[in-house]
């Protein structure tokens, strides 16, 4: 071992020295991602009601001044904690950057091997690296994504029923909360009302809009 080691030109024991640690740390990532050990995103997380002002004292922004209903291309929703959409950048993590010097160490390895001018190995290394570090980034975007898209989207409470859980301002002077049953399951959702009178805890209404992430209800009849 220690004569094949002695024999090796300095270039690929330099290789060696990058893909060999590099190699140990994609397999520690890639159990710990099994294991969950890697996070994802955050998810939506409503506000609780710390700030509410419950006797109606609360003087909250005016809801008539946000945008049209309709408008939903022009509101950005999201929850915060969800990915952005991809750019160059996510390549530059830890398992992307770990990845390229995995692959580019054990390419140019490969390379040399076969009989390969060092230096063409080397730059064949970093293309194949550079290309495998892509691929990660691509990867791991798409499983947020997946992630993101079992969140819960408050769009689809539109025309759903409800019932007031913390009593809702009128005329859109502050936040209540709803409860209802969405995407399969039962959520607690901050709202608000345009009703001339407040809605009080164990009221009937109707979802018609969502603004901002806010939901718009009005009492059902």
């Amino acid at each position: 071992m220690v004569a094949w080691w002695d024999s090796l030109d300095p270039t690929v024991k330099i290789l060696y020295f990058i893909a060999i640690p590099s190699t140990l740390v994609f397999v520690i990532q890639t159990v710990m991602a099994f294991l969950g050990g890697i996070e994802g995103g955050e998810g939506i997380a409503y506000s609780d009601t710390s700030g509410l002002d419950l006797d109606g004292g609360f003087d909250g922004p005016d809801f008539s001044e946000m945008p049209d209903a309709m408008d939903i291309d022009d509101v950005h929703f999201g929850d915060g904690g969800n990915p952005a959409d991809f750019s160059i950048m996510r390549m530059f993590t830890l398992q992307g950057i770990i990845t390229f010097l995995m692959v580019t160490g054990w390419s140019a390895i490969a390379s040399i091997s076969a009989g390969a001018a060092p230096a063409m190995s080397i730059i064949a290394g970093v293309v194949l690296g550079v290309v495998a570090m892509y691929a990660v980034a691509k990867l791991i975007h798409a499983s947020r994504r997946l992630t993101e898209n079992g969140t819960l989207d408050v769009r689809n409470a539109i025309g759903e029923s409800a019932k007031v859980y913390i009593p809702i301002p009128e005329q859109g002077h502050g936040e209540g909360k709803v409860t209802l049953y969405v995407q399969g399951r039962y959520a607690e959702c901050d709202a608000v009302s345009m009703s001339p009178t407040v809605l009080k805890t164990g009221t009937n209404v109707r979802i018609v809009d969502v603004r901002n992430g806010v939901l718009v209800v009005e009492e059902d009849e």
